[in-house]
């Protein structure tokens, strides 16, 4: 099949674009029929292109996400036939690239693919271990179950991504404020002041100079001082993409970060912890859950250290013996993997590790937040209080020496 850009209409007479696959432009034309969209035109897209997504919109919202897992869950354990379940769903849903995404699924499963097959078909949508757990829910039979632990743990991460934005938003209001009012004060006050000051005909104070240099090198290179922060985050990232020893340098100093370092640890393997609780339960083998998690966590620091752990394990070594010789885990939560593992009960261990951490996580962002509202404020405060004795200490000394 080929990549299609499409232009159809739908019932209302709006425009739609999009990207679907299909065999030629005649199939491409029944698939949207069936989506309800009378076909206009379309172009196949350029192979080497779509192997590289530059054409294929991002991924969907988790909030469609936790919707796709809610209905099929649903549809599922009330008996309905899968393929029905999912043109119902197609028909429902508003969100043009999952709607693709199913529509392309029900003419993949209707030529033969199972359902985790058609879900690999897109990866940008449904990731590795989203398949994977659907893929042991068709083997066991326990497809409704393993959706609804999926559905569960989507709602989870949107609550975390939730808490975590919670934790940067204030911060980055109140820095904005101070940043607006500093260069107030350094582009446009300051320079007010600096020419009554330098006629008083006396020795300037150190802290004024200083202010002075300041206020004329913002007021000089602004824009520099503006596109800074842009370009060390444009070339951050550039680096993370390209080399991935500079990755793994920048994931460690994250790691290393002082009060929000211990909370993006703990972030990291409450996922972690979440989503290889639900493949052991769902039934997959010890070594292949952890390998595919290994993706979860985002930081190869910590992806480095699971990747030895599953060595250790395919060596032979027990679960909780391999999860402490890599040092990720404090000592109660390897106590709870061994009891666990000991028990037979390792997905209700790991998932009370998840449960340990997230709660860790929501007390440790609360605490953070109670800190950097005063912390921001002292920070506003010195800087008012360094532009206010600068400009006025001057004015005050002269005032004095009239009196006298």
């Amino acid at each position: 099949m080929a990549l299609f850009a499409y232009k159809a209409m739908n019932v209302d007479g709006g425009i739609v674009r999009g990207q679907l696959d299909a065999a030629n432009l005649a199939d491409l034309e029944m698939r949207l029929k069936r989506m309800e969209l009378d076909f206009i035109n379309g172009s196949a897209l350029d192979k080497a292109l779509r192997e590289r997504g530059l054409f294929r919109r991002g991924k969907a919202p988790k909030a469609e996400l936790i919707n796709f897992c809610f209905h099929m869950e649903q549809l599922l354990s009330a008996g309905v036939p899968l393929l029905d379940g999912l043109t119902d769903l197609r028909d429902s849903i508003h969100h043009p690239r999952l709607r693709e995404a199913i529509a392309s699924m029900i003419e993949s499963i209707e030529g033969g693919r199972t359902f985790s097959q058609a879900m690999a078909e897109h990866p940008k949508i449904f990731g590795k271990v989203f398949c994977s757990l659907i893929r042991a829910g068709e083997d066991t039979g326990n497809l409704p179950r393993v959706l609804k632990s999926l559905n569960d743990s989507l709602k989870w991460e949107d609550e975390l991504a939730s808490q975590s934005k919670k934790l940067f938003m204030y911060p980055a209001f109140v820095g904005v404020i101070v940043l607006g009012v500093t260069c107030f004060l350094m582009i446009y006050l300051v320079p007010q002041m600096a020419g009554f000051i330098k006629s008083m005909g006396q020795d300037m104070p150190i802290q004024t100079r200083m202010l002075l240099v300041v206020s004329a090198l913002i007021k000089q290179y602004w824009m520099l001082f503006l596109a800074a922060p842009l370009l060390v985050g444009i070339g951050i990232k550039a680096g993370i993409e390209n080399n991935p020893a500079f990755r793994r340098r920048f994931d460690a100093f994250k790691l290393g970060l002082p009060l929000l370092g211990p909370i993006l640890r703990k972030i990291i393997l409450a996922r972690f912890a979440s989503v290889f609780a639900m493949m052991y339960a769902a039934g997959i083998a010890v070594i292949d859950a952890v390998r595919t998690t290994e993706d979860v966590a985002g930081n190869a620091v910590i992806q480095g250290g699971l990747k030895r752990a599953g060595q250790l394990i395919a060596e032979g070594r027990s679960i909780t013996a391999a999860f402490q010789h890599i040092g990720l885990f404090p000592p109660l939560v390897i106590r709870m993997l061994r009891v666990g593992e000991n028990t037979g009960a390792l997905d209700t261990a790991l998932l009370n590790v998840a449960y340990f951490y997230n709660r860790d996580v929501k007390e440790s962002i609360e605490k953070m937040q109670a800190m950097i509202e005063p912390a921001m404020t002292l920070v506003l405060g010195v800087i008012l209080g360094w532009v206010m004795l600068s400009v006025l200490g001057p004015i005050y000394d002269v005032i004095t020496r009239l009196k006298f």
